[in-house]
């Protein structure tokens, strides 16, 4: 395993990280499976955990907590909060009220009383930088969170958030988490050039692609992956997005073959390999999921293998536009830009 640091933190994290939005509900684990997985994560050398409020309903962060328990010291400890947690309209957002709030109900969850890394889950338009900020930064002070980060934020959205922290005198985001794969390389062209300018560490979820990248997807094969089995709609290889997807894959998985690779292999190397990224996400639904994914941690692609990819997959494309979580709001309600 293969450690960097953290943006400017000086805090050091493995360069493949587990992410557990699969423990409980969303991915059918129990809470064995989930403390097995992260058992092996640790033995493996993945030192950051990251989860989130929202990962079903808490059940994720409560999995979480028990399966750390006695060492929590020797983990760098992730959490996100901003998405929806019920139909209360105040129960979601970026807003001094919520995070506050909401932050000793992770804590609870988890079982300690600090997190190393405090992400605001998706941009909030709603509410003011510097009002999250300034809110962020009190819980900072007062020993409860150690950074903050955002996830999914636009680039100009970054950028705000920068300048706000600057202009008040606030704690400023140190990381960003957005979505990242070789399928999916549309944050090439904006997102990590930002993230590089302000020494952002940049956290990459998805780098498998929602399953397309585990070698599981091939031409006339049948889908059956736990993602298919409730998001039908992505993986519908009549689209034409998914049908692009699946072309790609089929010339990825004849590079990744002469180059003596698995495509995980190939999908995890790729991710870690561009200089902006500190680590890639990994969400095992299962040990032999992990194993798989530990594999790729020494992973190197050389020049040769990452030019075959670009001549796939063109730098900053996204192959599946429509599925993008940074889109501005302004291309997906036509009333927002219309006077």
């Amino acid at each position: 395993m293969q450690y960097r640091t953290l943006g400017r933190t000086g805090v050091q994290v493995s360069s493949l990280a587990l992410g557990a939005m699969n423990f409980g509900a969303i991915g059918r684990t129990t809470q064995d499976e989930a403390t097995a997985v992260v058992d092996a994560a640790l033995e493996g050398g993945i030192n950051l955990i990251d989860t989130a409020d929202m990962y079903g309903r808490g059940e994720s962060e409560e999995m979480v907590g028990n399966a750390i328990a006695g060492r929590r010291d020797d983990i760098v400890l992730a959490t996100k909060a901003g998405m929806p947690m019920s139909d209360e309209p105040n129960h979601r957002g970026a807003s001094r009220r919520w995070l506050v709030a909401e932050l000793d109900s992770s804590l609870r969850r988890l079982g300690v009383d600090h997190v190393d890394l405090y992400q605001i889950h998706r941009w909030d338009p709603t509410t003011g930088d510097e009002e999250t900020l300034s809110a962020l930064t009190d819980l900072q002070r007062a020993g409860k969170i150690r950074y903050f980060g955002s996830s999914t934020f636009p680039a100009h959205r970054i950028v705000e958030a920068q300048w706000a922290a600057r202009e008040h005198r606030l704690g400023r985001y140190v990381t960003e988490q957005p979505s990242y794969s070789i399928l999916q390389r549309g944050i090439e062209t904006h997102v990590l050039p930002v993230t590089e300018q302000y020494g952002l560490g940049v956290l990459a979820w998805s780098p498998l692609a929602s399953g397309w990248l585990t070698g599981a997807i091939r031409e006339g094969r049948d889908i059956t992956t736990s993602r298919s089995t409730f998001m039908p709609e992505r993986f519908d290889t009549s689209l034409p997005a998914n049908r692009a997807r699946l072309e790609a894959v089929e010339q990825l998985a004849a590079i990744a073959d002469e180059a003596g690779l698995s495509m995980i292999q190939l999908a995890l190397g790729f991710v870690t390999a561009h200089p902006a990224v500190t680590c890639a996400l990994v969400g095992p639904r299962t040990l032999d999921h992990l194993h798989t994914q530990l594999a790729a941690a020494d992973t190197v692609l050389g020049p040769d293998v990452l030019d075959a990819i670009d001549a796939v997959v063109a730098p900053g494309t996204d192959l599946a536009a429509h599925e993008k979580y940074d889109t501005p709001p302004a291309l997906l309600d036509p009333s927002l830009r219309r006077r």
